[in-house]
């Protein structure tokens, strides 16, 4: 393992520790502020957990995030099912001597996000689940045999990337218009948004980045698709840590029903609708701003650094 920079001036350096239910990968940012716990989507790992919480750590939070089972460093004999993951990130706690901690989660990391949360309330000072499955989830329709095939695979994956350093609007384009449901008028503007917004396009090159090399991600992201298929209703009830659910009206990948399933059934959540937003609308949208400080301001009464 070696240092991997996520976006310019912020690297992470991964370790892996022994717990009570098994070996983990982390990488943790210094400081002392509150820790933020990040669950990584699919085809991600510990890069993708500090890259989507950069936003939280420019504001003085600690950054714990590990591979889940399947990725990158992490086993998948760490646990195959989304229950024994919250464990596993749990037992990580214990063994890192930390108490209790906001929890984040992106995409398919929602359901372990939420079983934690569920069975560990005690240890989840807050909740805030971004864009995160809450049920039953297909790979979306914009992902077709093409698609997978492209970001499915190493040599796939070295395509893209030429593709971005060469043709980043065209890359764009492509990228946002397979993740939320837009117009050609508004994939457009949406593409020049993100390219002159300062950090844009190098948030969505670590996107990217934090999904390559497919080959050593490959066992987690099958297995999270196997568990799909198989999971039962998650434990809303048991949820008792102060929540916000956070979700793109327009998101092609994690459709917006996922958002209001959790809402309507954590009780006391709250909610940030992004309107016309995609998958990745939190980061990148001209909303993206707005939602930040909307969550800022829901941490500051939990969690204030």
């Amino acid at each position: 393992m070696t240092k991997k920079q996520v976006l310019p001036g912020v690297c992470v350096d991964p370790k892996v520790v022994a717990t009570i239910k098994g070996n983990i990968e982390y990488d943790l940012t210094e400081g002392t502020g509150p820790v933020v716990l990040a669950v990584h989507a699919g085809l991600g790992g510990y890069d993708q957990g500090r890259l989507i919480n950069d936003w939280l750590a420019q504001k003085g939070y600690r950054i714990l995030s590990p591979s889940r089972p399947g990725y990158l460093g992490t086993s998948l004999e760490g646990g195959r099912m989304f229950e024994a993951q919250a464990d596993l990130l749990a037992a990580l706690l214990d063994t890192l001597g930390m108490k209790k901690v906001i929890v984040t989660s992106l995409s398919a990391g929602g359901p372990i996000a939420y079983l934690f949360a569920a069975k560990h309330p005690e240890r989840t000072t807050a909740l805030i689940a971004i864009s995160s499955v809450s049920g039953d989830y297909n790979m979306p329709e914009s992902a077709g045999p093409v698609t997978q095939a492209i970001f499915m695979s190493t040599p796939g994956q070295k395509m893209v990337g030429k593709l971005m350093d060469m043709f980043p609007t065209i890359f764009l384009s492509g990228a946002l218009g397979s993740l939320g449901y837009m117009t050609k008028e508004q994939r457009k503007a949406y593409v020049e948004h993100v390219m002159k917004t300062p950090g844009g396009f190098a948030f969505m090159k670590g996107i990217m980045d934090t999904m390559y090399p497919y080959s050593e991600r490959t066992q987690g992201n099958v297995n999270d698709m196997k568990q799909f298929n198989a999971m039962p209703p998650l434990p809303f009830d048991k949820i008792t840590s102060p929540t916000l659910v956070i979700h793109g009206t327009h998101d092609a990948d994690v459709k917006f029903v996922d958002g209001v399933r959790a809402y309507e059934h954590i009780k006391g959540a709250k909610r940030y609708w992004i309107e016309h937003g995609d998958h990745l609308a939190f980061w990148l949208s001209q909303e993206a701003p707005k939602a930040q400080a909307y969550a800022f301001e829901f941490l500051n009464q939990h969690a204030k650094v």
